[in-house]
């Protein structure tokens, strides 16, 4: 701003010269007058450009400061939306794993109620036998009848407690299957949750 005044000067030095050896008249105090003007208008020219400058100055400043914390929001911002997408996809990973061991209970599930089934029908079978048994002992109490009889009825005995214990197993493998549910409830809310806008 400075060499902008210089240059401002010099140009009003260059344009009013004093006018060459000529006689004193009445016309140089008019144009020492104008000289003054025309000096006095540039110093106000020079001091208001220069308050101008310094305005311009102050606002380039004030917009950098605010741009620099716009950025820095900016920044902040990426930084909570990257955390929240690594968050859902924790989530989304935790979903497909606990997805794949409810599969997997399923398949148990399924494959005790077919076992449980065989059983029932083979304890069903040898239930019949024993009473075609115990019909025919009712006539003759001895011998081979009587020790088949005691082995029917030990088998019986043992395919109850092998039913009971599938029982147990079953009713183990539902209670993790209604836990598993919960939890796969939970984590589907927290992700409608982290879906949503804020």
């Amino acid at each position: 701003m400075p060499t902008l005044v210089l240059c401002l000067l010099c140009t009003l030095a260059t344009v009013v010269q004093p006018a060459p050896a000529a006689p004193m008249s009445g016309s140089e105090p008019a144009q020492q007058q104008e000289l003054t003007v025309l000096f006095h208008g540039a110093l106000q020219l020079s001091q208001a450009l220069n308050g101008m400058y310094r305005d311009t100055e102050a606002q380039l400043t004030k917009a950098g400061h605010s741009l620099s914390l716009y950025g820095q929001a900016l920044g902040l911002l990426g930084q909570d939306v990257s955390q929240g997408q690594d968050a859902a996809q924790e989530l989304h990973a935790s979903l497909l794993e606990m997805q794949m061991e409810e599969d997997g209970l399923k398949l148990q599930a399924e494959a005790t109620a077919q076992a449980l089934g065989e059983v029932a029908q083979g304890q069903r079978v040898l239930q019949e036998k024993m009473k075609q048994l115990e019909v025919q002992l009712r006539g003759a109490w001895l011998g081979h009848a009587r020790q088949e009889f005691e082995s029917l009825k030990a088998h019986a005995d043992k395919q109850s407690h092998i039913l009971w214990v599938l029982k147990g197993h079953m009713q183990r493998q539902r209670q993790e299957m209604l836990a598993q549910q919960q939890r796969l409830r939970q984590i589907q809310e927290r992700l409608h949750t982290a879906a949503l806008p804020a």
